[in-house]
């Protein structure tokens, strides 16, 4: 998990807390501050979020690329045609 994913559920949380008591004590600067709050830790948790994403798909793609550069060293379908010519 991104570090991004949890700054941002930890702003999304206190935004929202803000926000509240903001609500109970009738401090619109407080409840703005809060909304503010709440909307950064929404976007920071998904850019944490995207670049998780981006990270897997980078790591899921290196391995697909990996398996081709390297095949089967116990698949080997040239040797298996090269020994069934050379019996013929």
């Amino acid at each position: 998990m991104d570090k991004d994913r949890v700054k941002g559920a930890i702003d999304d949380a206190a935004g929202r807390a803000k926000r509240q008591v903001g609500e109970w004590t009738g401090n619109t600067t407080q409840q703005v501050e809060g909304a503010v709050q709440q909307v950064r830790g929404k976007a920071e948790k998904a850019w944490g979020a995207a670049k998780d994403i981006a990270r897997d798909t980078t790591k899921a793609f290196n391995d697909a690329s990996r398996d081709t550069d390297n095949p089967d060293p116990h698949n080997n379908t040239e040797d298996r045609s090269e020994n069934q010519h050379s019996n013929h």
